[in-house]
């Protein structure tokens, strides 16, 4: 069995979020993976790019996502290209938070 970081999102928490929450909390963890790079503390770096990965894969195998499967997918590539490898696809800083910025805000928006 994995042993989960996000012990009750796996335990099925994550599944009654909308996918703009889901989004809005990978959104977070990548902002922090970027914030302590930027810092230069790479161990936090990484947990928090664990952490996000984490909630991408669930993201993906949340039944209610299927339409939205490719492009989950392909954030997943991009972004384990981005923090572990070659950077192929030519990512920065700037391009992960303005993807996610409106997740947040529309997060928010619907919890009014």
């Amino acid at each position: 069995m994995n042993e989960y970081i996000h012990k009750q999102a796996a335990g099925g928490k994550w599944q009654t979020l909308s996918l703009m929450e889901q989004m809005a909390n990978i959104g977070s963890e990548i902002e922090r993976a970027i914030n302590w790079r930027e810092k230069g503390n790479m161990e936090y770096s990484k947990m928090a790019v664990d952490r996000g990965l984490e909630l991408i894969g669930l993201t993906i195998d949340d039944s209610k996502n299927r339409k939205h499967l490719p492009e989950l997918l392909r954030l997943n590539e991009l972004f384990i290209d981005y923090f572990y490898y070659d950077n192929i696809f030519s990512s920065a800083d700037n391009f992960w938070r303005q993807y996610f910025y409106p997740f947040n805000y529309a997060a928010r928006v619907s919890l009014r």
